[in-house]
C-alpha cells in the first residue's frame, strides 16, 4: 500500500454539524391570509385581509438587539458615593515598623479605609458614570418591530411561549371596537372568556412568585409571567379593566415596539387588537 493510499485510509471523516434538536416552527405568516374580527360574544363578525406588515422578514437577531437596547436605555446610574468608605481619620506609619501597610485610625492599630478593612471602601465598585445606553438605527428598530409582528400570527410561536388560547381562533385576535368601552375587570373577564384567553390570565396569576434576593425591597416584590398584549386606540378606559390583570400590558399602535411584542426577545406573544387599532397597521 502506497503513502497516498495509507493517507486515504487513515483520513478522519468529520460528521456534519446538525441544527439544534428542537422542533422547527414557522416564524412568518403565509403570503396571503385573512383574519376574523370577533364580537364581544366570541362570534365571527366579519373577516379582513391581514395587513402587509405581518408579512415582514423574520429577523430574530434584530428583535433581540432591540429588546436589549430598550432595557439598557432604562438603566439608571448605580454606584457608591465619591467618599464612601473614605470618611476616616487615618494615617500610615510607614515602612519598617513591622506592621502591614494598611491605613489605621489615628492613635490605634485598627485598620480602616483600605479595601478589606471594616467600613473601608470597595476595591472595584460599580461606576456611576458608566454609560449603559445602547444605540440602534431607526430603520433597524422598525424592522425589529415589524419582524415581531409577523411572528404573532403563527400559533406555534405563541404556544411555544407558553400562552394558552382557543385553537379555533385566528391569530392575531381582533375584536370589534366595543372592546375599548370595557371599563371594569368583571366585564373584561367576560370578554376574555368569549375570546378563549381566560386560561392565559389564570396561568400568569398562578405562576406569580416571590422574587428572590434584594429586589423585593426595591418595588419588585413579585415576579409575574407575561400574559397577552392588548392594543387599542384609547387606553384610558380599558386600563382599569384589563391593565390590572397579572401579566397583561395595554398600549396603542403608536406605542408598539419589539419589547412589547417579544418580551425577553422571545417572539410570539399572544396579542389582542381592537378593530380600529388593527386597521392603523395598514401602510406600515
Amino acid at each position: 500500500m502506497g503513502m497516498a493510499e495509507k493517507k486515504e485510509a487513515t483520513r478522519v471523516v468529520k460528521k456534519p454539524i446538525h441544527a439544534k434538536k428542537h422542533p422547527i416552527v414557522a416564524t412568518q405568516a403565509p403570503p396571503a391570509r385573512t383574519v376574523n374580527i370577533y364580537d364581544l360574544e366570541g362570534k365571527v363578525d366579519h373577516s379582513v385581509e391581514l395587513p402587509a406588515v405581518f408579512m415582514s422578514e423574520f429577523r430574530p437577531d434584530l428583535v433581540m438587539r432591540a429588546v436589549t437596547a430598550s432595557r439598557a436605555n432604562r438603566r439608571q446610574a448605580y454606584g457608591p458615593g465619591s467618599r464612601s468608605g473614605m470618611r476616616h481619620s487615618v494615617r500610615w506609619s510607614g515602612k519598617g515598623q513591622g506592621v502591614s501597610r494598611v491605613p489605621r485610625i489615628r492613635g490605634t492599630m485598627i485598620g480602616a479605609q483600605a479595601p478589606g478593612t471594616r467600613g473601608g471602601r470597595r476595591a472595584h465598585p460599580p461606576r456611576p458614570e458608566t454609560i449603559w445606553a445602547k444605540k440602534m438605527n431607526q430603520k433597524e428598530r422598525t424592522l425589529a418591530r415589524n419582524s415581531a409582528l409577523s411572528a404573532i400570527c403563527v400559533a406555534e410561536n405563541v404556544r411555544r411561549r407558553g400562552h394558552q388560547f382557543s385553537p379555533i381562533m385566528t391569530l392575531p385576535l381582533v375584536a370589534v371596537d366595543e372592546i375599548e368601552n370595557t371599563a371594569t375587570a368583571k366585564d373584561a373577564l367576560k370578554v376574555l372568556d368569549s375570546l378563549g384567553v381566560t386560561e392565559d390570565v389564570a396561568r400568569s396569576k398562578e405562576k406569580t412568585s416571590l422574587r428572590p434576593g434584594k429586589g423585593k425591597m426595591r418595588g419588585r416584590r413579585y415576579r409575574s409571567p407575561k400574559s397577552f398584549l392588548l392594543i387599542v386606540n384609547d387606553t384610558s378606559r380599558v386600563r382599569k379593566g384589563f391593565g390590572n390583570m397579572p401579566g397583561v400590558d395595554v398600549t396603542t399602535p403608536s406605542g408598539l415596539n419589539a419589547e412589547f411584542l417579544a418580551p425577553g426577545g422571545d417572539v410570539g406573544r399572544l396579542t389582542i387588537f381592537s378593530a380600529g387599532a388593527f386597521e392603523k397597521l395598514r401602510g406600515w
